[in-house]
């Protein structure tokens, strides 16, 4: 058995310069932004001495990023992918700058911060995309999903480097010097991104209206049965059985802990995640790739579930942990079979939902965590019930979208190579005859 099928596939990174110079960006910037995002919150709250204040900048940062995906997914599709992303994390640098030159003066300004989080979240918002739709373009078919698993181990690495090393540096140069070095490793992302070759959407038609061209996206997700299926999904898991938000009171009531105990919650996900990461050299070989996603989306289904009803902390960690791998395994075959079953002149656009999901939904998963948990009175209760209604969702789309349980990646899509509003029309029901 090879190397590669057992921990994470090197492979793209051996037969693509240019996904070279793609993952070094994503890895250094995964830290950077931990940086920036962990100074940020510091700054507010020495500032204001408000954690309100600072939930409020994270609002509007998601607001920006969300607004910023969505039309970042047309831009994507209209113009050159690289010179997007070049122009997008220039300016994103100038940012950041900003904010380390506020920082740095005798007297900050917490406005700054706030009009700051906003140009941040939706420049960053609009160049998202065009580096997702870029991979396949510089990665063979048969590599998306070791691809994909790169880039997640990217993200979970900067989740777990980076907030400490933010906590270190501001402890010590302090916050200035956070945004100093996040606006750096932005210039050394530049310079690592400029030898990309030009990357034109392939296939595209003549200009549309942006709203017309955001509908052709929908319209598409719509009648695929994979791509709406591996969206509907994720809804399961990341809205119906989120636990975050529980993690406090559980951690403090349930297990009799404190602070330390909340934070072994928080960073047992993690943990799991990061496992999930080093040992995914088999998504790309497996050929029942929609078979293998719904049994991920499933463990963590399972994991959230019994998680709820752990008796004791170390229990709670270990289904957790399985939880963080089920949700990695997860994301790197969501991602993988969505570039695959996507026209390269639509990957901007779909790609961009992906994204807004991801950035929205355990958001929205957290918020109803709560209220359950209160309509409840048990926050392990919470928990058992996300679980349950996790697996019943998987259950439901798996039976309604038998092309997400056939889909693989070892295979063309069934709808072709091409979408037109005429293969989506062909794929609505006949009407009923009278």
């Amino acid at each position: 058995m090879r190397l590669g099928e057992v921990v994470v596939d090197v492979a793209p990174l051996r037969a693509s310069r240019s996904f070279r110079l793609v993952f070094a960006t994503q890895a250094i910037s995964m830290i950077g932004t931990q940086l920036t995002s962990v100074a940020a919150s510091l700054q507010v709250y020495e500032l204001t001495g408000s954690s309100v204040q600072v939930g409020l900048m994270s609002l509007v940062l998601g607001l920006s990023l969300l607004v910023g995906l969505v039309l970042g997914g047309v831009l994507a599709d209209r113009a050159d992918r690289r010179r997007v992303v070049l122009t997008t994390r220039a300016v994103t640098a100038v940012v950041i700058a900003g904010l380390a030159l506020n920082a740095a003066s005798p007297h900050p300004h917490v406005w700054f911060v706030f009009v700051a989080a906003v140009l941040a979240g939706g420049i960053s918002g609009l160049g998202g995309p065009a580096l997702m739709a870029a991979t396949p373009a510089l990665v063979g078919p048969g590599q998306l999903a070791a691809a994909g698993a790169l880039v997640t181990l990217t993200a979970q690495l900067g989740g777990m480097v980076g907030p400490s090393l933010a906590g270190v540096i501001s402890a010590g140069p302090g916050l200035a010097a956070c945004f100093a070095i996040d606006a750096a490793v932005y210039v050394a992302g530049l310079a690592l991104l400029a030898p990309l070759p030009a990357l034109p959407p392939q296939g595209e038609g003549p200009a549309q209206h942006p709203f017309r061209a955001m509908a052709e996206g929908l319209r598409f997700v719509r009648s695929d049965q994979v791509v709406k299926g591996l969206l509907l999904i994720d809804v399961c898991a990341m809205v119906f059985a989120m636990p975050y938000a529980l993690f406090p009171e559980l951690g403090t009531e349930h297990f009799g802990g404190g602070p330390s105990t909340v934070g072994l919650l928080y960073t047992a996900p993690a943990v799991g995640s990061f496992c999930g990461a080093l040992t995914s050299g088999w998504t790309g070989r497996v050929h029942h790739t929609g078979r293998a996603l719904i049994g991920a989306v499933a463990l963590w289904g399972v994991a959230i579930f019994c998680f709820g009803l752990s008796p004791g902390l170390w229990s709670a960690l270990l289904f957790l942990a399985l939880a963080g791998l089920g949700d990695t395994v997860s994301e790197v075959l969501r991602r993988a079979l969505l570039q695959h079953s996507t026209p390269d002149r639509l990957q901007g656009r779909v790609g961009s939902l992906w994204l807004a999901q991801a950035t929205a939904g355990p958001s929205a998963g957290n918020l109803e965590a709560g209220l359950v948990a209160r309509a409840l009175g048990s926050a392990a209760g919470a928990a058992v019930v996300g679980g349950l209604v996790c697996l019943a969702g998987v259950a439901a789309v798996a039976v309604a979208l038998p092309g997400l349980r056939t889909a693989s990646l070892h295979r063309r899509p069934a709808a072709g190579t091409e979408y037109t509003e005429e293969t989506e029309a062909a794929a609505e029901p006949a009407p009923a005859a009278d």
